[in-house]
């Protein structure tokens, strides 16, 4: 629990599985259209070794590190988690050896989940953006079907708002985007016993760079 990691000395290494793990509470308002019930759950943090800084209040966890905050699941082989202020959490989580970093969300409301994969995740738990850098895929699935698929250089997703924007770039190139391009495979939306299917997930454009020096 929260009192466990406080003990630790300040950046001081924990080497132990923290699978009964710290509990970082969530104090921020309802989320809109993502899992609605995951605004409210504490992120509960397991590693092989993880080391606290109690005066910048960062966790620094490393070794099959997994994040957990309701049906958030984020995976990588290291994590530094950071809590604001006003206790929001953020996390970035990096991945070695030829591997990436994952992270999985459910969409409210229907039987589908956001998966994604990039060299480096950023999650801001305040404004519930997930950042996936360097080689980036998301995929929406149902069930096990894979519906929509989208990959790019940097896919930033808006789990409260539910869309996603994309960029491309050169050193994206990869067996499943040798183009490097922003690269989209959807599939056509199709009803189910009677039921409309769920909606898709708006694509937004990436930002225009900034004029300002």
């Amino acid at each position: 629990m929260i009192a466990s990691l406080s003990t630790l000395s300040r950046r001081r290494a924990a080497p132990v599985l923290l699978a009964a793990a710290a509990v970082l509470a969530a104090l921020a308002p309802p989320a809109a259209h993502a899992e609605r019930a995951d605004r409210d759950k504490p992120l509960v943090l397991e590693a092989d070794n993880a080391s606290y800084d109690d005066v910048k209040q960062i966790y620094t966890l490393t070794g099959n590190v997994v994040l957990t905050k309701g049906t958030m699941v984020l995976k990588s082989d290291a994590a530094e988690i950071r809590t604001d202020p006003e206790g929001y959490q953020y996390a970035v989580a990096t991945a070695k050896g030829g591997k990436q970093a994952y992270i999985r969300q459910k969409r409210d409301g229907v039987d589908e989940y956001m998966d994604g994969w990039g060299d480096r995740i950023e999650y801001d738990g305040k404004q519930e953006l997930s950042k996936l850098i360097g080689h980036a895929r998301m995929a929406r699935l149902q069930g096990a079907k894979l519906v929509d698929e989208i990959r790019g250089a940097v896919l930033t997703y808006d789990s409260r708002n539910e869309f996603y924007t994309a960029a491309g770039g050169g050193d994206n190139t990869s067996a499943g985007n040798p183009s490097g391009r922003v690269r989209a495979v959807l599939s056509p939306r199709q009803e189910a016993s009677g039921a409309a299917a769920a909606p898709p997930l708006d694509l937004k454009p990436a930002p225009a760079p900034s004029s300002k020096p």
